[in-house]
C-alpha cells in the first residue's frame, strides 16, 4: 500500500526542485524557491525512508541526529560572508556520502554490468569532488594559498593520473571480482580531486564552485542508477546540468574557457614594473561624504573587499542615507564578484536592501557615463578597465563594470595589492578615480557619519 505513494511523493519532490531552480533565478522569487527546494528534499527523503528495501530505522535515526547536531549549529554560527565556504564543505559531504555508498554496493553484491559502470563513475566522481572541495575550501578559507599553486609538467602529470583512474575504472568493470582494485581506484581519485585545485586561483572560484557542484549532482545520479532509485536520478541530473550551465555562464562572464580555468594557473601575480611610479589620489571620509552629498545618482559596486569586512549592514545605512537626499541609488552586480555565483546578492539581501537596487552588468554598463559617483567598495578586478583597452592582460576581452566611465570614482580599498587575478587596476591610476584607504565597514562608517555632519550643519 505504501508503495503506491512513492511515485506521487516523488513526482511532487522533483516538482520541488523544478521550481527551486526556477524560482531561484531572481532575487525577489529566491526565498519561494529555497522553501520548494527544501520541501522537495523532504518529500524525497520521506518516499527513500518508506521503500520497502529500508527494513531497519535504527542506524539511520543515528545518522539523523549526529547530521543534525552537526549541520544545524553549522548553519547558525557560520556568517553569511562564508556561504561559500559553506557551500564547499556541503559538497565535500554530499560527493563523500554518494563515493561510500557506492563502496559499500560494491563490496555487498560486486554488481555487473550496468549497474557496476554506473557505481564505479559515481564512486570517481563522488571521492573526485570530496577532496577537491576540500581543496576549494582551504583555498576560500585562506587556509591555503589562493595564489596558484603550480610545478613543471603539472598538467601532464594532472591528465595522467586521471588517465589511470579511468584506467583502473575500466579494469574493474572488466573484471569486478578483482577486488583489489577498487582502493587503488579510491585512491587515485582521491588525489585527482587535491590536484585538480592546486593550480586554480581565487579569481576562477566561482566556475570552481558550480563545477563541483555539477561533480556532486553527476555522482548522485549514477548512485540513483546503481541503487535503482529514480528520485536520485531525478534529483542528480538536475543539480548536475544546473550546476554545468551555471559554470558555462561563469566562463562567459570572465571570457574564459573551461580549460583555461581549470589547467591555465590563472592569478599569478603579475604587477606592472611602472605601477608603484603612477600617481595615485586619495581622499578621507569628509571629502567622499562631501562628493556623495553633492551628487544626484550614484552606482554602488560591491566585491569581494565587502564580504570580508561585512560591511553590508553599513552599506544599507549608507544607501539610507543617500535615499533621504533625493539621490538615486543602484547597485551593479557583476556575474563573478564575490567568491561564488549570487555571492554579492546573498550578502545585500541579508541586509534588506531592496530587490530592485540590484542591477545586472547588462542592464547598468550603459548608465556610467552619465553618472554622478561610482563607489567601489572592495571589488577588483570586475571592474578592471584594462580588460577593454589592453589585448596583452590576462582578463583582455572580460566583460567588466564600466565603473571608469562615470564622472567620479571613489574606490574603498585597503591597499593597491592586486585583486585575485593578480595584476594591476588601471582604474586607481585615473585622473576621476578618488582611493579611499581603509577597512570597507569602517570607512563606511565614517561616510555615514560625515553625511550625518553635514545634515547638522545645514
Amino acid at each position: 500500500m505504501i508503495a503506491d505513494w512513492l511515485p506521487l511523493l516523488y513526482l511532487l519532490a522533483s516538482a520541488g526542485f523544478i521550481l527551486a531552480i526556477k524560482w531561484m533565478n531572481s532575487p525577489a522569487t529566491a526565498r519561494r524557491g529555497v522553501f520548494a527546494g527544501e520541501i522537495g528534499m523532504l518529500l524525497a527523503v520521506v518516499g527513500t525512508l518508506l521503500r520497502q528495501e529500508v527494513v531497519d530505522y535504527q542506524w539511520i535515526m543515528i545518522a539523523f541526529f549526529v547530521g543534525s547536531a552537526i549541520g544545524v549549529p553549522l548553519a547558525y554560527i557560520m556568517p553569511m560572508t562564508a556561504v561559500p565556504q559553506r557551500t564547499a564543505i556541503s559538497h565535500a559531504c554530499g560527493a563523500l556520502a554518494a563515493a561510500l555508498i557506492g563502496t559499500a554496493e560494491y563490496y555487498r553484491h560486486t554488481p555487473h554490468g550496468f549497474i557496476l559502470c554506473a557505481l564505479i563513475l559515481e564512486t570517481i566522481l563522488g571521492f573526485l569532488t570530496c577532496t577537491a572541495s576540500l581543496m576549494a575550501f582551504g583555498k576560500l578559507q585562506e587556509v591555503l594559498p589562493t595564489r596558484p599553486m603550480t610545478f613543471k609538467g603539472q598538467n601532464i602529470f594532472n591528465f595522467t593520473l586521471f588517465g589511470c583512474t579511468a584506467l583502473t575504472g575500466l579494469l574493474l568493470a572488466i573484471s569486478p571480482e578483482q577486488f583489489w582494485l577498487f582502493p587503488i581506484l579510491i585512491v587515485l581519485s582521491l588525489l585527482s580531486g587535491t590536484l585538480l585545485i592546486l593550480p586554480i586561483g581565487g579569481a576562477d572560484m566561482p566556475t570552481v564552485i558550480a563545477l563541483l557542484n555539477s561533480y556532486a549532482g553527476l555522482s548522485a545520479a549514477a548512485m540513483g542508477f546503481a541503487l535503482n532509485n529514480e528520485m536520485l536520478i531525478v534529483a542528480g541530473a538536475l543539480d548536475g546540468a544546473s550546476g554545468f550551465v551555471l559554470s558555462i555562464i561563469m566562463c562567459r562572464a570572465m571570457n574564459r574557457s573551461f580549460t583555461n580555468v581549470l589547467f591555465g594557473a590563472f592569478g599569478q601575480v603579475q604587477t606592472k614594473a611602472h605601477a608603484e611610479h603612477r600617481p595615485v589620489r586619495s581622499a578621507s571620509a569628509e571629502d567622499a561624504a562631501s562628493i556623495l552629498d553633492s551628487a544626484r545618482s550614484v552606482i554602488i559596486i560591491p566585491g569581494y573587499g565587502m564580504a570580508v569586512a561585512q560591511a553590508q549592514h553599513k552599506l544599507r545605512e549608507l544607501f539610507d542615507a543617500l535615499v533621504k537626499r533625493g539621490i538615486e541609488v543602484r547597485f551593479a552586480i557583476h556575474p563573478v564578484a564575490g567568491r561564488m555565483p549570487g555571492h554579492m546578492n546573498v550578502l545585500l539581501a541579508e541586509a534588506d536592501i531592496p530587490y530592485d537596487k540590484l542591477v545586472e552588468m547588462e542592464e547598468i554598463n550603459g548608465d556610467f557615463p552619465t553618472t554622478d559617483v561610482a563607489l567601489v567598495i572592495g571589488a577588483n578586478d570586475v571592474v578592471n578597465p584594462a580588460a577593454r583597452t589592453d589585448a596583452s592582460s590576462p582578463i583582455a576581452g572580460m566583460p567588466i563594470l564600466e565603473a571608469d566611465r562615470a564622472r567620479t570614482v571613489m574606490v574603498i580599498k585597503r591597499s593597491m595589492n592586486p585583486g585575485f587575478a593578480g595584476i594591476d587596476n588601471d582604474l586607481y591610476y585615473q585622473e576621476n578615480t578618488l582611493m579611499l584607504f581603509g577597512d570597507a565597514k569602517a570607512f563606511v562608517a565614517s561616510i555615514v557619519k560625515e553625511l550625518g555632519a553635514l545634515v547638522h550643519a545645514g
